[in-house]
């Protein structure tokens, strides 16, 4: 990147403008990781000062069978394959009921898009889990899978969402958006739930007073003015509708075995790597800077590594997921150990450390409560430190 762009680039940036398509790609194109740390921080602290919130959430899987089979996905199990699983009301009650002394407030669940299940089956599985733990926030179910319950149900989103509300959902998730360019889209999906649909469905859950996180699944095959087409697109949307909460930028899993069966189900892993620690933080950047309407950007740990978490606080992340617990669909596909489960202190600590102050959240980003801000990097020296694999 010449001198002058990239002074055109800062000037915008420091003068509060918005970004452009063209800026988007050109701070991808310049490979001063510095530079774009030191622009993505300034708005970001701007928006959320030294803040990183986080939240007590467990992830649930209710089932892997799906219809679809994803170029990338390694989660996904067809019906009678080893490893296929289906919870049944109570397996999935007695799972959350693991996290009650640990005062949870989140429960995250996506799924595969299972053929044979009945729609009623998804609200029976909300009600139980209010009725069992009644101050814990659901976020559940992709655009993807509400559209899939359009299809098995024979009813409107607009009807399934207002059952699933009335079941106790409090959010949908942000997945099933990967890539919304269809030059790449075709390739990685193989499922009909494309950007008009994940949109559309989105659009509605923010009517009827949803706020909702939104993902990128970057780092396959896509390039960056994919990924600037995408927060594109999610800007333009924030624009009308003001219901998303966060950005979350998700690390593609390139397999190296199946960690159930020794199966590789990843179509593309022979063509692709996964996003080197650099391009993550160059990701967490860009989006910063591109989303000017976007509160939070979020650093989803298990598929960046904790050490990176870490780093991406300086990079227009302020927020760090929570406990999660349990992440099959990571699990399922990477073999480079990030843990199961950070527990609150874990967070804290990992926050601290980084030199910032941590805020509990709850699902639409209301502070749950504050904690201290991190002692000096002279007394933080005078103790060991951890040191995040």
């Amino acid at each position: 990147m010449d001198a002058g762009l990239k002074r055109e680039l800062e000037e915008k940036v420091y003068a509060g403008e918005r970004l452009t398509r063209a800026d988007g790609e050109a701070l991808y194109a310049s490979d001063d990781l510095a530079w774009l740390g030191r622009l993505a921080h300034h708005r970001r602290t701007e928006k959320n000062g030294d803040r990183v919130m986080f939240n007590v959430n467990r992830h649930l899987n209710l089932t892997n069978v799906c219809t679809a089979s994803c170029a990338y996905c390694s989660f996904q199990r067809k019906p009678g394959e080893k490893a296929a699983y289906t919870m049944r009301v109570e397996q999935a009650v007695e799972k959350a009921l693991e996290m009650k002394d640990e005062q949870l407030t989140e429960l995250h669940i996506v799924n595969g898009l299972h053929p044979t299940l009945p729609w009623k089956y998804y609200p029976r599985v909300l009600r139980a889990l209010k009725e069992a733990l009644p101050d814990v926030s659901l976020k559940c179910f992709t655009a993807t899978e509400v559209q899939w319950f359009e299809k098995i149900s024979g009813l409107p989103a607009d009807e399934i969402l207002d059952e699933l509300i009335d079941a106790g959902l409090a959010s949908l998730t942000g997945g099933g958006a990967e890539i919304f360019d269809w030059e790449i889209r075709q390739q990685i999906v193989d499922h009909d739930c494309h950007w008009e649909d994940w949109s559309r469905i989105h659009r509605l859950a923010h009517e009827k007073g949803l706020r909702t996180p939104a993902t990128m699944l970057y780092g396959h095959i896509e390039e960056p003015r994919h990924r600037v087409d995408h927060v594109m697109r999610l800007r333009e949307l924030q624009d009308e509708t003001g219901g998303f909460v966060v950005f979350i930028p998700l690390r593609y899993q390139h397999d190296f075995h199946d960690s159930a069966d020794g199966i590789v189900r990843n179509r593309i892993q022979a063509k692709t790597t996964m996003a080197s620690p650099a391009e993550s933080l160059k990701t967490f950047a860009v989006s910063r800077l591109m989303l000017d309407n976007f509160d939070h950007v979020k650093c989803f740990w298990v598929m960046h590594g904790l050490s990176v978490a870490q780093l991406s606080l300086n990079f227009g992340v302020d927020d760090l997921d929570g406990s999660v617990v349990e992440y099959k669909i990571t699990h399922d596909a990477d073999s480079y150990g990030t843990p199961d489960t950070m527990h609150r202190e874990d967070l804290l600590t990992l926050i601290q450390d980084a030199g910032f102050r941590p805020v509990e959240r709850n699902t639409r980003y209301e502070v749950v409560r504050e904690f201290d801000a991190p002692m000096s990097l002279a007394d933080r020296r005078r103790e060991p430190q951890q040191v995040w694999a």
